[in-house]
């Protein structure tokens, strides 16, 4: 039997389970909504789609921080992101995604396997 599970470097931030007002990622447990990051994972204060501002996503935006693809958990259903936020994370190099909070988590673990420079601001559901 082949195993297929893709390998990744240690320490990446695999969401392996959502719900339940938090997350799974990495193996840790986290209460409420994160910003998830290839290395690591931050709470995140937004409970609501209204809450995400561009203040809010300014870890994603440090020099210090590869992130070139965001995508944001809007909860349970897609709230489309502002266009202002959309083109001031633009000018910093860096697309956006709205999603529901399940889809961005399933397609940060896809990215994040294919290597790609990828983050996910996500409200808890």
């Amino acid at each position: 039997m082949a195993d297929i599970t893709p390998s990744l470097p240690a320490g990446r931030q695999l969401i392996r389970r959502y719900g339940d007002g938090g997350f799974e990622i990495a193996g840790v447990r986290h209460d409420g909504s994160v910003l998830v990051m290839a290395g690591h994972t931050l709470p995140w204060p937004p409970s609501r789609p209204e809450d995400i501002d561009f203040d809010s996503l300014s870890p994603c935006v440090s020099p210090q921080v590869d992130v070139t693809v965001l995508l944001i958990g809007t909860g349970a259903r897609l709230v489309p992101v502002p266009a202002e936020l959309r083109a001031r994370l633009r000018a910093h190099g860096i697309g956006v995604e709205a999603m529901d909070t399940g889809a961005a988590c399933r397609t940060f673990n896809v990215l994040l396997t294919e290597e790609r420079a990828v983050a996910a601001a996500l409200i808890a559901v």
